[in-house]
């Protein structure tokens, strides 16, 4: 059985949301038309004009256009042209549209000379019929009317990659308008010795380290299902709700997942900056309350001694000189047996709690 790698699992959601979007697009732009030709205004209806034909030909442009350009939106501007200018995006999806019109044009001109003459495209009549369909004034009014659904779906995708996967459908049905309470993993991750690297590289220079980390290590926290909830200076905090945390170790595999973007990136840090960034995370679970705070710029937010607990415990890395810890709490509810070694710190008092909490920290185990 095909198995998807969890990036591909991602781009295939994407694409099949544009492809039965843009489907249902079609329908309602047939309908739209169909009631215009049938207006009291039109005097005279063509009579190469009929709603099953036209149907046809509007779901036909619209699973060939969502299919090439879905294709190129999801699995090349966006992820090429991730951190490139807008401008440079919207030129090249322009120029793709133009080319995807043309050639759903010709194609669908093809099918039109054989389907309305019953003859082959070789045929004289058949190939006047080509030109009068590829040279009909109605592309130009397809072309007005896709044009903004093509901005919009691309406007789309880079709303959810700057709000999150998932962020925005919430925002968009209100699911966090009134605070709930909801059971969530998180993890704290903080560069190590941040401090020292930005008095070493300069403020300048320091953002721009930071910004390549933040980018690089982004796919591995959207493949393991998480949320990047904050940037907080020098600082990533990201969250899973229970089920997707738990769930094939996701929130401990996403740890390593990212040390191993980093390492595969580090000569290109080294030439850059002379160094490898190196980071510490800590990992808590419980509950928080949910919701939606701020009206000018509006956010989702979470609240409860979870986020104080995980960030303490994230505090601990460098005393006991470990690249991740855990609470224990977390790790009962883990299948982390097969993939990671557990090393147990102790019970250990956290600066704000009244009780000790046990860490442990966790290797990847070895495939020998």
């Amino acid at each position: 059985m095909l198995r998807l790698s969890a990036a591909n699992r991602i781009r295939l959601k994407k694409l099949l949301v544009i492809i039965f979007s843009w489907m249902a697009i079609a329908v309602v732009m047939s309908v739209y038309d169909h009631t215009a030709y049938r207006s009291d205004y039109v005097e005279h209806l063509s009579s190469l004009y009929g709603f099953k034909k036209n149907l046809f030909f509007n779901l036909s442009g619209a699973l060939l256009g969502s299919l090439m350009g879905g294709i190129f939106l999801v699995y090349y501007i966006n992820e090429r042209f991730r951190e490139k200018p807008y401008g440079q995006t919207i030129l090249l999806v322009a120029i793709s549209f133009v080319l995807v019109i043309a050639i759903i044009t010709l194609l669908l001109g093809i099918v039109d000379g054989i389907w309305t003459t019953g003859k082959p495209l070789t045929d004289p009549e058949a190939m006047a019929e080509f030109r009068r369909f590829v040279t009909d004034p109605m592309h130009i009014k397809n072309a007005v009317w896709w044009a903004p659904i093509v901005g919009l779906t691309q406007f789309a995708l880079q709303i959810n990659d700057k709000f999150g996967q998932g962020i925005l459908w919430n925002f968009l049905r209100g699911r966090y308008q009134h605070p709930r309470e909801e059971m969530r993993v998180f993890m704290f991750v903080d560069l190590v010795s941040s401090t020292s690297i930005a008095e070493q590289l300069g403020n300048e220079k320091y953002h721009s380290l930071l910004k390549d980390f933040f980018a690089d290590i982004t796919n591995a926290i959207l493949y393991n299902k998480g949320e990047i909830y904050q940037y907080v200076g020098d600082e990533i905090v990201i969250s899973w709700k229970m089920n997707k945390g738990v769930q094939n170790n996701n929130c401990l595999q996403c740890f390593f997942d990212m040390r191993n973007a980093v390492q595969q990136k580090k000569d290109k840090y080294n030439e850059k900056y002379g160094l490898v960034p190196d980071f510490k995370a800590g990992l808590h679970y419980g509950k928080v309350i949910a919701g939606e705070v701020g009206i000018i710029k509006r956010d989702i937010t979470f609240s409860g001694d979870v986020l104080n607990t995980a960030s303490r415990i994230q505090s601990k890395c460098n005393e006991y000189n470990v690249k991740i810890l855990s609470s224990d709490e977390l790790l009962e509810l883990l299948p982390y047996q097969h993939s990671f070694n557990k090393v147990s710190i102790g019970a250990i008092e956290l600066k704000g709690k009244g009780q000790l909490v046990s860490l442990s920290t966790l290797q990847v185990k070895s495939l020998a």
